[in-house]
């Protein structure tokens, strides 16, 4: 049985005492992560440079730090009220300034996206992994404690612990000790808000070597609020939406497009005849594929899990059951309604819900002929922040090597849709962004970087259609990359394809892929979101009413901000009418109600305006 502690410094004294001052620490994805007993043996270790320390994580979860004065006045009551009682990791703050003691080492295979840019120590112990790789490089390193999160539950007076959130690599793990090819002490801390999870990850309390349980170091959860779905996140969401086969298998990745592609599976099972119609506008006289209801229902299979998926099982969608389970996932994270509905699930719901090892969800090795049967019409379905036009995929890193976030799942999956009869990679991508104050393309001749190679290309989504690339020769690639390419692009793109002698000299884009402007998105979905069927937060929102009527303005202003010429009209605008009461709230929920400076003057002009607007 494991020693119980109410104190994180003791545990770092049994720690020591039984694994000695050289210590190769694993720490779970995300939010898995022992917080106070991970501060407790930093600070030691800070203090003691006979202490040899490796922290192998990934994900490291930070509190928002909002910038300007208007992302302050937003953002800092936000943080507040949603993070204000998550303890910070006590490695972090030296991390980013460099400041790390020279006995104390942090790796990585996982960053936060885009948070630790420019960080040189950070980037440099960073270890580029597929995320069923990660348990094995542990393993190499010699990993000899665990630190985990956990949910507890007393069961008949026996005490049982859930690795909850993350089974991901400390099932793989565990397996390896009980095949005596690790030697590591588990060591939990027990969480209050972590849902209790059934499964492999349901652990009696003899696999641990220790337990920290105590009301001092319980916390709240990280719990990160949706952010809402733009116009251009809602038509990858429907177009991929239009590629998922009833009867088949499910994996999304984390983000907007995952919400995005949810919510247009519902519209789809739900209200079917508007499904049609918005794809009608959307593709221009191209038929989607699939737009039947799920009658069958889908099978889930994901490494994430988030609140969508929850969506999916409450909208009859996801309804395929696998020896009894619904949907198989390995790591969770999401907002704190979404910790309370998996919490307050009755058991016969929380069965069809189970957690398993990254090597089960990510991989076919190992009862491979019963995953096979099981993931059937299979897509997986994951974001990636550029593309080539012949296929390439850029998800995680800059042609520098700036590492932006991660490899994670996504050449597993990419793989596992090649192994499979029937499945298919959908990789989902805007087709431009902002730069400055410029638009660029995000569909590229050539990059210095690549996450995905090209002789693994498949399908690609924009908010402009779909180009199924699998199997097509490089021009019969570009041609289709080039279809869902924003059209203030396509012309410098097949220049660039044409030159290099990979496009016919005589090759033309058709009429009908010419018109890829963000406007006609807009347009296409105008109809469908003032029928409420796509709302900004279909899965409900930690942001308050005046908030989320804030939102739209504030990115409004920060779009209008990059064209510095449209500033003028907008502060006119501004001064000169009158707020609605709706406006006075949303302008006092920013302290700009009652402006004392020419700067909030400034600002309350601008905000007044931008309100108007939406």
């Amino acid at each position: 049985m494991p020693q119980l502690f109410s104190d994180p410094e003791a545990v770092v004294d049994d720690i020591i005492r039984d694994v000695g001052k050289t210590l190769v620490v694993g720490l779970p994805l995300g939010l898995g992560k022992a917080n106070h007993i991970v501060n407790a043996l930093y600070a030691r270790a800070a203090a003691d440079p006979s202490i040899d320390l490796t922290l192998f994580s990934a994900l490291t979860l930070e509190k928002p730090k909002p910038g300007s004065l208007l992302e302050s006045r937003f953002g800092s009551p936000v943080v507040e009220r949603l993070f204000g009682g998550y303890p910070d990791l006590a490695y972090v703050a030296p991390l980013r300034a460099g400041r790390l003691p020279p006995n104390i080492k942090v790796l990585e295979f996982f960053f936060l996206a885009g948070r630790w840019l420019h960080v040189p120590f950070a980037q440099q112990h960073y270890i580029s992994a597929n995320y069923t790789h990660a348990a094995s490089y542990l393993l190499e390193r010699g990993l000899n404690v665990v630190l985990q999160l956990v949910a507890k539950r007393v069961v008949n007076g026996e005490t049982r612990y859930s690795l909850s959130c993350n089974t991901d690599t400390t099932l793989d793990i565990m397996r390896a000790r009980n095949e005596g090819r690790a030697n590591f002490k588990l060591i939990a801390q027990v969480n209050s808000e972590l849902p209790f999870m059934p499964g492999p990850g349901d652990l009696p309390a003899s696999e641990f070597s220790a337990v920290l349980d105590s009301p001092a170091t319980d916390f709240p959860l990280f719990a990160p609020p949706a952010e809402p779905i733009s116009d251009t996140k809602y038509a990858i969401g429907l177009h991929a939406a239009s590629l998922v086969r009833d009867g088949g298998t499910l994996q999304i990745g984390i983000g907007q497009v995952g919400d995005a592609l949810a919510q247009g599976l519902i519209v789809r099972h739900r209200n079917n005849a508007q499904f049609l119609e918005v794809m009608a506008r959307l593709s221009q006289g191209t038929p989607p594929r699939e737009t039947s209801t799920f009658d069958k229902g889908l099978y889930g299979v994901s490494e994430m899990v988030f609140e969508a998926f929850l969506g999916l099982i409450d909208a009859g969608i996801l309804k395929r059951a696998v020896d009894g389970v619904i949907l198989h996932g390995a790591f969770f994270i999401g907002p704190k309604a979404f910790y309370r509905a998996l919490r307050e699930m009755k058991p016969e719901e929380i069965a069809r819900i189970c957690m398993m090892p990254v090597s089960f969800t990510n991989a076919l090795y190992g009862d491979e002929e019963t995953k096979r049967r099981a993931r059937v019409d299979a897509r997986f379905v994951n974001n990636a922040m550029m593309a080539t036009l012949m296929g390439a995929a850029i998800s995680d890193g800059l042609e520098d090597g700036q590492v932006i976030s991660g490899v994670g799942g996504q050449y597993n999956f990419v793989a596992q849709a090649f192994a499979l009869a029937g499945a298919r990679s959908v990789l989902a991508l805007e087709a431009a962004r902002i730069a400055g104050r410029a638009a660029q393309s995000n569909i590229r001749w050539i990059y210095g970087h690549q996450t995905i190679p090209r002789h693994l290309r498949d399908v690609f989504v924009t908010e402009y259609g779909i180009a199924d690339v699998r199997g097509k020769s490089d021009a019969g690639v570009i041609a289709a990359m080039l279809s869902i390419a924003d059209s203030r692009f396509q012309d410098e793109l097949a220049r660039q394809a044409k030159d290099a002698g990979k496009l016919p000299k005589s090759f033309e884009i058709p009429a009908a892929h010419r018109e890829n402007f963000p406007e006609r998105i807009a347009a296409a979905l105008k109809p469908t979101r003032e029928a409420g069927l796509l709302p900004s937060f279909p899965f409900g929102s930690d942001f308050t009413e005046v908030e989320q009527r804030l939102i739209p303005a504030l990115q409004l202003l920060q779009a209008a901000q990059r064209a510095p010429a449209k500033l003028p009209g907008m502060l006119w605008e501004g001064v000169t009418r009158t707020p609605t009461s709706a406006g006075d709230e949303c302008l006092a929920r920013l302290g700009l109600d009652r402006p004392k400076t020419l700067s909030e003057r400034f600002y309350r002009a601008l905000v007044n305006a931008a309100l108007a607007r939406t």
